[in-house]
Parts: C-alpha cells; structure tokens; sequence
C-alpha cells in the first residue's frame, strides 16, 4: 500500500498539542505534574511546539514501580509532557494505521475497547465448538525495536514523524531481561538488539498494534483464518474442527520468530467453551459469563484500601464513588448481580468528619 507523508505540520500544530494535553489530562487532574504543566499551560505548549519543531525535543526519565497484579510486571510512567507528545503522535499517525488493521483488533482503538471484545468472544465462542486461545511470551519485553521501526516505514514516509517514533522508541527504558535466540543469531545478538517497551505509555500500546498486524495479517490473509479476535497479544480463534485450530496454532508458533517473539506454550491451548474459558477478566461458559475470582479479589483488597484512603482523608466521596461505579459498569457485562450486591453491601465508607456512607450499590 501506498505509504503516507505530510503530516509533520498536522502533528506540531498549536491545536493538536492542545487536545493532546487535555486527553492527557483525564483522570489526572489531581497529580501534580498535571497542576504544573497546566500552571502555564500555554508557555508549556509552545515550548514543545518550538522543541518539536526544531527537533531539541528530549524525552525525560521514566519513573518505574512493580505491580504483583494480575501478573507481577513493570509499570513505566513517562514524564506529563512526554505524554502530551505521545497523545499529539498518536492522534496524526492513528488514522492512518487504522485502514491497515484488522476489524477484530480491540485493544488501544476507538470505538473497540475490552466490552466489544468480550462481546465478539461471547458470540463466536457460544456458536462454536472450539476454541483456540493463544499469547505472547513476555509481549512488551522482547518487542523488537529494528522490526518495529521498518514496520512503521511501511506505512508513514513523513521524515520527521519517523524521527519523533524512533526517538520515543530509542529512549524506552530498560525492560526486563529475557533472553531469547533465533534461527541466524549468534552468541551475542539478543544482547546486541535493542528490545521492549514500557508498559504504561499509549505509543507503547498503539506500537504493538503496529508490530502484530503483521501477525494478523499472515492469520487473515495467508492462513484465511476467519473467527480471529486480538486484544493485544491475547489471540483466541473459533473453529468446529480441532485438528485445523491444531495446524494453525504450528504455523502462529512457526511465523512468530521472523517477529522474534514466541509463543507462551502453556497458555496456548484448544478448549471447549463449557470448560470455562477465561478472558479479559472473565470466565466465559456456555450459559453465563462470570467474573474471574482474581479480579474479584483484587477489587475487594481495592475497597479496602479506598476505606482506608477515605477515612484517612486522601480521597474525596465523589472519587470513591466515581472508582466503584466505573468497576460496577465493568462488572455488569458479565452475570455479576449477586455477586455485585454482596461486594458492596461490605463496602462501607467513615470518615471522621461524615456519618457512615454506604456504596452505590448494583444496577
């Protein structure tokens, strides 16, 4: 296909840096970067504008800190106005990688998301007799900085945006050492390849996107694979034959180290729905969709630490309330009612300047 320039002015333009500041600045307004970036948010943008411009622009430190759940992993947090860059990037060069993606790509894409994939799973999965459901070994660790900088020249040929990815690219900070070789490479090659991204940047997201369109394209277009759902590197495939999904899953394992990347073997597996099937933070069974008991405890220990927040002081009723309802919204796409009434009959909430305030309850 045919590859794209001319979107340089687009991207430093006053106006794009400004809704990227403000997509940046949702769920954030409390932190205080956001409070000093928007101080004086018009120096500040034509600050970036000027060091985009005339290519000064350095991207800063990441500030990193482990998570244990739902997998212990490493978050990376991008200084704010690194992340006013990467929303501005995003916002010019999505559109155009968006013709090229698969239908059936849900993650970091708008009007997809967690909900619409889960619903597609339902569907297909509720028709079919099996599933094949796949991952990625260590995903964002082991992605490939060279095989992501030719894929992204395969469609955008504007220099300077090419400039600004390989730069935001470049400075990615050290992710966690796996090593892995492939067919060609030497003794020193996995050490000599720059690899990963930092989990927690939206470029980070939107850049395996990019990187497994390759994957998926070889799934749609070569293998002709017609019931394929990917939300970031979890892939399941639908089919009633299950020496076919046995076949498809040799050639996925045989097309993943031209990426160098593997597949996660243990988790690569073909079931049937009525064994109950987890995914996106469900278990998914032939009559009813409940909520993995990993993500149910997680929002108890949540409440609790929200109890304890609140009662401290740190955090107003209107933000508890906010979390709780996003999580009951999230919850209640699965057959989650009893579930949801006894999580938050426990959830009661004292301050010592209020009376008792219960949660908002299931609706």
């Amino acid at each position: 296909m045919k590859r794209v320039g001319h979107l340089w002015k687009r991207l430093v333009s006053i106006e794009n840096l400004y809704c990227a500041a403000y997509r940046v600045l949702r769920g954030k307004r409390g932190q205080v970067q956001a409070g000093d970036f928007f101080h004086d948010l018009e120096h500040n943008l034509f600050r970036l504008e000027r060091e985009l411009k005339s290519r000064s622009y350095e991207p800063g430190p990441y500030r990193t800190f482990w998570i244990s759940e739902p997998k212990p992993r490493m978050i990376s947090a991008a200084p704010f106005c690194d992340r006013v860059v990467h929303h501005a990037l995003v916002n010019v060069i999505e559109p155009v990688f968006e013709r090229r993606f698969i239908h059936h790509s849900y993650a970091c894409r708008t009007g997809k998301g967690t909900h619409r994939a889960l619903d597609r799973f339902v569907a297909w999965g509720r028709g079919t007799r099996y599933v094949l459901k796949m991952d990625i070994r260590k995903f964002f660790p082991t992605l490939d900085h060279e095989i992501l900088k030719e894929t992204i020249r395969r469609t955008i040929k504007d220099p300077h945006v090419l400039w600004l990815c390989d730069l935001i690219i470049d400075r990615s900070n050290e992710q966690e050492n796996i090593l892995q070789y492939f067919p060609g490479d030497n003794l020193l090659t996995p050490i000599e390849r720059r690899r990963g991204l930092p989990i927690g940047n939206l470029t980070s997201q939107f850049f395996a996107n990019v990187y497994l369109d390759l994957l998926d394209h070889f799934l749609k277009d070569g293998l002709r694979v017609r019931k394929y759902i990917r939300y970031v590197d979890d892939m399941c495939i639908f089919h009633e034959d299950k020496s076919y999904l046995s076949n498809v899953r040799a050639c996925v394992s045989e097309f993943l180290p031209c990426l160098r990347l593997r597949l996660n073997e243990g988790k690569s597996r073909i079931r049937q729905l009525k064994e109950g099937i987890e995914f996106l933070g469900f278990v998914v069974l032939p009559d009813r969709i409940r909520l993995n008991q990993r993500a149910l405890q997680r929002e108890r220990r949540r409440i609790r630490r929200l109890k304890q927040e609140y009662a401290e002081g740190l955090v107003s009723w209107d933000n508890v309330k906010e979390s709780l309802q996003a999580w009951n919204a999230h919850a209640a796409h699965g057959d989650t009612w009893r579930m949801r009434g006894d999580v938050f009959s426990n959830a009661v909430f004292r301050s010592s300047a209020t009376v008792a305030m219960t949660s908002p309850g299931p609706y």
